[in-house]
């Protein structure tokens, strides 16, 4: 394939270069994104009343869930970005005023829309049994903390991933149950993972400097930060959609919901809430998506630029 030609006012900027990363060190930096990501969020109040042990008890099931998840959406993100990417030819001016030429792959908007609705359809598909047995733990404590009102009592009796996981397994139906609301989940995710993904590469890119410096720690987690909270904010609805079908099946919890699919889902939230209820809790959740998603992507460049020099 031949190069496109296109004038440049700046050095290549080594992270618009698609296909640089090995597939290894996506998957071990999206992996330790993932973990770090949950764990700046995780509730300080859980860290107070039960302290250290309580703490990780919570946060090591987000980080059982989030590291494969992460691993798999950044390791499809730059494999799609490598397979969809074309060679552009560029020129630009040195310091010095010479005339310097570079080639790498490129991808544009469109490009990493697709790339990012295909890892964000990936990954939950990959791991989405996990998701929902955390749903399930969640919601179980919840319930429980409301009946007793006793922290320490309620997680003495809250049921553990295995027991949770065979539960589901063997009372709604074996694969199928596990699988439970997987559809309209990765239909609604993969739209928030490429707004991620977009706005993300897009802010950086315009954020590098000419010389090709890229911006710096604090720059990457605030553009992480934005990316997070508008990609949440216009994907919302469709998380709600998804956290209810998660626990729709819940036969045994005051706070488990019947929706018969996504449609249904939407019905009863309107029926009950009106059009804001599509909308309810946005702003906590932004509280929380915004320093999670910062902490996403810089911990993710971070990683991979310490395991780079092993993958040359």
């Amino acid at each position: 394939m031949t190069a496109e030609k296109h004038p440049a006012k700046r050095a290549p900027d080594q992270h618009a270069v698609v296909g640089e990363k090995k597939l290894w060190t996506s998957l071990i930096a999206g992996g330790c994104a993932g973990a770090m990501s949950r764990t700046i969020v995780s509730p300080l109040e859980r860290l107070k009343k039960e302290g250290f042990q309580g703490f990780m008890r919570g946060n090591g099931l987000n980080c059982l869930r989030i590291a494969p998840y992460s691993a798999v959406q950044f390791a499809t993100y730059e494999s799609v970005k490598k397979w969809l990417s074309h060679p552009v030819q560029h020129e630009y001016k040195t310091a010095q005023g010479d005339t310097q030429t570079y080639t790498q792959k490129e991808l544009g908007t469109l490009g990493r829309l697709c790339a990012g609705a295909i890892a964000g359809f990936t990954s939950v598909v990959s791991t989405y049994p996990l998701d929902l047995v955390r749903s399930r733990i969640s919601i179980a404590s919840a319930s429980m903390y409301m009946e007793s009102g006793q922290s320490a009592t309620v997680m003495d009796r809250v049921p553990g991933i295995m027991e949770t996981a065979c539960k589901v397994y063997t009372e709604e139906g074996g694969l199928r149950g596990l699988y439970r609301g997987c559809l309209p989940t990765s239909l609604g995710v993969a739209p928030y993972v490429a707004f991620n993904f977009v706005f993300y590469e897009s802010a950086r890119t315009m954020l590098t400097k000419d010389d090709g410096t890229p911006p710096g720690p604090i720059a990457k987690l605030c553009l992480g930060a934005w990316a997070g909270a508008v990609s949440q904010t216009l994907t919302y609805p469709l998380d709600v959609i998804r956290r209810r079908m998660q626990v729709s099946g819940m036969r045994d919890s005051k706070l488990g919901v019947q929706d018969k699919n996504a449609i249904d889902a939407i019905r009863n939230i309107v029926a009950r809430s009106g059009f804001r209820g599509l909308y309810y809790g946005l702003l906590p959740n932004l509280l929380k998506v915004a320093p999670s998603t910062g902490a996403y992507f810089l911990t993710y460049e971070v990683v991979g630029s310490l395991l780079s020099p092993y993958a040359a």
